[in-house]
């Protein structure tokens, strides 16, 4: 899907951290095969994000790229609260079929929160506040993350620009304000459920996904 006029428009770059490959290796899974890359900072530090990789991507234009923040509840105990386990298992068929293809895995719980805050804003959501509501009746801001690193590991890999399978435009504004460019929007969505109906309605209605 072309971007809207304002996104597809090159932001201005900010500053950020450099990061450096640290390991990679194989990663046979059940939608075929791919590498599992780790990264360093420029103090040497590893980071906790990886990046999912088919193929070569290393100086290629437009290379299929998901940014997923992670979910444990549902990437890992398939949660049905949430659309996330959906979207990150699609992007993983999908990428299976590309020559080279990318998902980075940013570990963003709860967009940002953390696990601990994630748990209580699932508590607050059974009292009948909404996600957006949750997190601000925490204390927070209705996201907190930062797509700063997702650029630097892009810029490691050696890709130059991403189709970016989101239905979320704050990532799209997330990697062009640090510097990468997004040639296209892919919609990524799952049929919702009774458990997750009302998470979907807000994301639509109140983050502006296009849902």
């Amino acid at each position: 899907m072309p971007l809207p006029h304002s996104l597809g428009a090159a932001a201005r770059p900010r500053p950020v951290r450099t990061v450096e490959i640290f390991a990679r290796a194989k990663l046979p899974s059940r939608f075929g095969d791919f590498e599992i890359v780790s990264f360093t900072d420029e103090r040497g530090a590893t980071l906790d994000d990886v990046a999912i990789v088919r193929g070569d991507v290393a100086g290629r234009e437009s290379v299929p790229t998901r940014v997923h923040s992670e979910c444990l509840t549902g990437d890992v105990f398939g949660s049905m609260r949430c659309d996330c386990r959906e979207q990150l298992e699609l992007a993983l068929e999908r990428f299976a079929t590309e020559e080279a293809a990318v998902i980075i895995y940013m570990r963003q719980e709860g967009r940002g929160i953390g696990i601990a805050h994630k748990v209580r804003a699932y508590a607050l959501q059974e009292q009948g506040l909404d996600t957006v509501e949750a997190n601000i009746h925490l204390g927070f801001d209705s996201d907190l993350r930062d797509y700063g690193a997702a650029a630097a590991m892009l810029r490691a890999l050696g890709v130059v620009s991403v189709g970016l399978h989101t239905n979320n435009l704050e990532k799209i504004a997330g990697l062009q304000k640090y510097g990468v460019p997004v040639t296209e929007r892919i919609s990524i969505q799952s049929v919702p459920g009774e458990h997750n109906e009302r998470y979907l309605a807000t994301k639509r209605e109140k983050c502006g996904h296009l849902l």
